[in-house]
């Protein structure tokens, strides 16, 4: 089992954990921006996630970071998850949780999301296209773009939702008939 794999198996019930400590549609939406404003700034900021990561830092140190960080931009539920998760020595795998987190709370919206990696920026069309498609291709009744550029692509995208994975970029082909050149030549 890799280490990846690992991490995931311990965040998950901590996810469900913050999903159940929302008990309304209202604070659910509260907890779902908590928990994106949360990514963006790990993100933004390799320094904390390092800082958090570090096992010398002491758990007081990580939550007056936390707090001096978070405290005015988050609700208090959330604040109080994340000084559980320092106190049970978890806050280093805080961006796989709020992964986790958002993956569960979208399902239960039906919500589907799709991890979108592309050669260049697409355009407000191109998104509503590729929205529809994978409504269609999921039976999905909303989706959520997550979208980053990747210039290594060269061209095309790929597109990730759930396990699953479509590969329509060049360099996605070139690494397919690369791999049917060597079959051919053995």
């Amino acid at each position: 089992m890799s280490s990846n794999n690992v991490v995931v198996k311990i965040a998950q019930p901590y996810a469900v954990a913050l999903l159940e400590l929302a008990n309304t549609k209202q604070a659910i939406q509260q907890i779902n921006q908590d928990i994106q404003l949360i990514q963006d700034i790990l993100l933004q900021s390799d320094t904390l996630k390092i800082f958090l990561a570090n096992p010398l830092k002491t758990t007081e140190s990580k939550k007056q970071v936390i707090i001096a960080t978070f405290a005015d931009q988050i609700s208090d539920n959330t604040l109080s998850f994340l000084m559980i998760l320092v106190d049970r020595k978890r806050i280093a795998m805080l961006d796989v949780i709020a992964s986790k987190y958002l993956e569960l709370a979208y399902q239960m919206e039906s919500l589907t999301i799709a991890n979108i990696s592309t050669s260049l920026a697409l355009n407000s069309d191109q998104k509503s296209l590729l929205t529809d498609k994978i409504k269609v291709m999921t039976n999905a009744k909303e989706v959520k773009l997550m979208i980053s550029v990747d210039p290594e692509l060269i061209g095309g995208f790929t597109i990730q939702i759930g396990s699953k994975v479509i590969d329509t970029s060049i360099r996605g082909q070139l690494r397919q008939m690369a791999s049917h050149l060597d079959v051919a030549t053995t």
